[in-house]
Formats: C-alpha cells, sequence, structure tokens
C-alpha cells in the first residue's frame, strides 16, 4: 500500500469536500481506512511542496506522481470520483 502526499489550503473550498469525499469512501469502503495520507497545509508548510508540481489544491500525490489537482469549478461529484482514484491506486 502506498502512501499519499496530499496538499490543501485551510480555507479552500475545494479541499473541504476533497476530505469530506474522503471520510465519505471510507465509510463505504473501510480498506481506504488503512491508506496513510500525509496532508501538508501549504501556508504552514511551505517547505513541503518542494519538488511537486500543481497549482490549485487540493493536489494528491504517491511519491511525485500527481493523481489528482483541483480545477477550479469541479463539483463534489467529480471531486469525489477524482480523490476515489486516487485511494484505488494507493491500494494497488
Amino acid at each position: 500500500m502506498k502512501t499519499i502526499t496530499a496538499f490543501y489550503l485551510a480555507d479552500c473550498p475545494y479541499c473541504h469536500k476533497a476530505k469530506k469525499a474522503i471520510k465519505e469512501l471510507i465509510m463505504e469502503n473501510q480498506a481506504y481506512s488503512a491508506i496513510s495520507i500525509q496532508w501538508h497545509e501549504e501556508n504552514e508548510d511551505p517547505s513541503a511542496i518542494k519538488g511537486y508540481e500543481y497549482y490549485y489544491v487540493p493536489s494528491l500525490f504517491i511519491g511525485r506522481e500527481k493523481l489528482y489537482e483541483a480545477q477550479p469549478g469541479q463539483s463534489y461529484e467529480e471531486i469525489k470520483s477524482y480523490v476515489k482514484a486516487a485511494l484505488d491506486k494507493a491500494l494497488a
């Protein structure tokens, strides 16, 4: 199982939706609860973003491979779908 590195901003509505999606997905599939997600608030931990290429948050990575980068205007359903794909990849 792989660790997901996640970048977010505390006041980002898309980040809140992604975190909500993760909680819902864990309730739907307990296997997701075993995935380690290392969250980094980019304003609090700016050194953590070095070497990662993204513009929008939330952004999810395994190693340096970007699994998801939110895009303006995404619905909750879209965000949840992308987050699920990232969790599935971490389980594989």
